[in-house]
């Protein structure tokens, strides 16, 4: 009788066994990574999108309009820039078409040269509470104390007569240090939401598609649509 042969356990049985408890752990790990970076990506996403909510919150900025509006359009602002002058008699229309509708607040951003006189003046003008007038007449004799896009400042003052501000409590307002606050804190928001030019516009947090007049309005009709279908 033939006897028959017993197999050997093959050596390379545990050697399997390891490589594959290996592969199991790196592919663990892979995935733990994977889950793990898109959760630093959901909060890195999250700490931005409160960081740009907060900078386009204007919390201390001047506003007009109602402030529980559906459309918040908040515009970064140089008192001596043309076109800032040209566009805001245009939304200030549009404030005075649906008053409950909409609502502006202003950021200012002293991009000519010599402007932070200009926006010091505006305010130091919020303590008279004369912002908003202060600013219109501001806009409509740019002519007379800009030069060239660069602010001549002793022209100003006689410029804002019209308003019938205390420019002595003016000129002394223009250094407190809530001024410069306000104005520092605007600089900060502009650079964090890559404002690189006036006017700069976002509505409900929105930024233009491109500039023009049509893009901002077809940008407000479109965020006033939104508000109507919601209520």
């Amino acid at each position: 009788m033939s006897k028959k042969s017993l197999k050997t356990p093959s050596r390379s049985m545990p050697w399997l066994v390891i490589i594959a408890a290996i592969v199991i752990l790196i592919l663990i790990t892979l995935t733990a990574t994977v889950v793990i970076q898109q959760d630093d990506n959901r909060i890195a996403q999250s700490d931005f999108d409160q960081a740009r909510a907060a900078a386009l919150a204007s919390e201390h900025s001047p506003s007009i309009g109602d402030p529980n509006a559906p459309v918040h359009i908040v515009e970064f602002l140089d008192p001596a820039c043309e076109t800032c002058a040209i566009f805001y008699p245009m939304v200030k229309s549009w404030l005075n078409e649906v008053p409950d509708k909409l609502r502006l607040s202003v950021r200012h951003v002293p991009f000519h040269r010599g402007s932070e006189y200009a926006v010091q003046v505006l305010e130091a003008a919020r303590a008279q509470d004369k912002y908003w007038e202060t600013l219109e007449v501001l806009l409509a004799t740019q002519h007379q104390w800009t030069q060239n896009h660069t602010v001549i400042p002793e022209r100003i003052l006689p410029a804002i007569e019209s308003v019938g501000l205390n420019m002595t409590r003016l000129e002394n307002d223009m250094n407190n240090f809530d001024v410069k606050m306000r104005m520092e804190q605007d600089r900060k928001d502009a650079v964090f939401l890559k404002v690189s030019a006036t006017p700069e516009y976002f509505v409900n947090g929105r930024p233009l598609p491109s500039f023009g007049q049509q893009q901002l309005l077809d940008l407000v009709r479109e965020e006033l649509a939104k508000a109507e279908q919601v209520n």
